[in-house]
């Protein structure tokens, strides 16, 4: 039996990846590149359309532990981003074409895996399958799964960061460092409270691209687009991703009002995003606008900011802890469709899915991690049926059981990380004897 796989994103990958390693086999639908989304503009495999950071690291932070897990899982996913890494501090960022490449080349030649270019409409009623089409899943396809649920979408909409070309950034202004002199990964541009109140109004005053009358904007909190942000209050950018903390302007030798950072987007160092600067401003004013950022008068953009839907079901209400569809137990939801946010968390559940698939196939029983574990935490919230508004999570400590006593807060991250590898170490054991 072939398990069919629908969407070739990052989840879908990671699901493929996990069924061939069990030494079944896939059919892997990707419609592009005969049919492309609004936010994506190459044939690759996992194209990474919005930042190209998979964020912390760290085991002690509770992303750093899920991709720690991933690799005790196989993960493809992280196996590509430790490939094409790129300097980003303690952050794992990549560079975004390399990393696509490596995992379209790594499952377009895999002898066990089927790749059709080709647009799913409906939905198979019978056979094993994995939804994974991501945040922008097409209306047929939507409509089809709307209907085999009985339930509703929620949505939002997810703001895309621009990038610039590194050789357009006046670095006379502009100056390396990373916060606290923790190396050199970022350009950062400063701004003086001058500079700030000038760039602020601009940005207030832009124009934006206008929202159809039947949509409704709402905004992942953790992916703000910077003009929502600065509705909030003339502060709020400097206290976010405009916070100068930790930075020393070197022209001056003292810590700027505000900053910009750019992180590098490619390992040639050629590309580099406006972190956290999400946005959906029409392109002729983030030109204007963006432009008022010293050190970036005369940027060249490789790429502008854009804005999406962000498509995800009711988990709560149709997931079990198998990531199942309940009405439909032959069907398995993955990645941004299943409630989760974020790169590494839809890799993550994609991985789940595809061991799941494979073992159903088998008749083998079905598996879910510890909710100790982070992966285990993020299946806890998709599955909480006390939740009534379920909105998407990114992975975090508050997901988490609790560790039974009071802790310090410094010490909270390690403490959990611990319990959760030990709790994963055993239940992988229990799993595969």
């Amino acid at each position: 039996m072939k398990i069919t796989i629908i969407g070739g994103g990052l989840a879908g990958v990671e699901a493929a990846w996990q069924v061939v390693k069990q030494g079944g086999k896939v059919i892997l639908y990707e419609m592009r590149p005969k049919k492309f989304t609004p936010a994506h503009k190459t044939p690759y495999l996992a194209e990474l359309v919005c930042s190209n950071s998979l964020r912390s690291q760290a085991v002690n932070a509770a992303v750093g532990l899920l991709k720690k897990e991933m690799q005790c899982l196989g993960s493809l996913v992280m196996e590509a981003a430790l490939a094409t890494a790129v300097p980003a501090g303690k952050a794992l960022a990549v560079d975004r074409t390399l990393f696509a490449q490596y995992i379209t080349k790594k499952i377009s030649r895999h002898p066990r895996i089927e790749i059709r270019h080709e647009e799913v409409k409906h939905i198979p009623r019978s056979g094993i399958v994995i939804i994974a089409t991501g945040p922008l899943t097409g209306n047929s396809l939507s409509e089809d799964l709307r209907r085999l649920t009985g339930k509703d979408y929620l949505h939002f909409y997810d703001a895309i960061a621009p990038i610039v070309y590194a050789e357009s950034i006046n670095m006379e202004i502009a100056f390396r460092a990373s916060r606290y002199g923790k190396g050199e990964d970022y350009i950062n541009c400063p701004m003086d409270e001058k500079e700030y109140d000038r760039f602020y109004e601009a940005l207030l005053k832009a124009e934006r691209v206008p929202l159809h009358t039947f949509e409704k904007p709402h905004f992942f909190e953790g992916c703000l687009p910077i003009e929502v942000m600065a509705e909030r209050g003339k502060d709020t950018l400097r206290f976010g991703p405009m916070k100068p903390v930790g930075l020393t302007d070197p022209r001056t030798g003292k810590q700027p009002y505000a900053v910009v950072q750019l992180r590098q987007d490619n390992q040639e160092g050629t590309l580099y995003n406006m972190v956290g600067f999400q946005t959906k401003l029409k392109w002729t004013e983030q030109k204007r606008v963006f432009r008022l950022i010293p050190g970036l008068e005369q940027a060249e953009f490789a790429r502008y900011g854009s804005i999406h839907r962000n498509t995800f079901i009711d988990a709560p209400r149709l997931l079990d802890h198998y990531l199942r569809l309940k009405p439909a137990p032959h069907i398995f939801i993955a990645g941004q469709l299943s409630g989760v946010e974020g790169y590494v968390e839809s890799a993550a559940t994609g991985i789940l899915a595809g061991i799941n698939a494979w073992r159903l196939g088998q008749n083998k029983l079905l598996i879910s991690p510890p909710p100790t574990t982070a992966l285990g935490a993020l299946i806890s919230h998709l599955t909480n049926i006390v939740t009534k508004n379920f909105q998407p999570m990114n992975i975090n400590w508050g997901l988490f059981p609790s560790l039974g006593r009071q802790v310090p807060k410094k010490e909270r991250g390690k403490l959990y990380a611990t319990r959760a590898l030990a709790d994963l170490e055993r239940w992988l054991k229990d799993c595969y004897e």
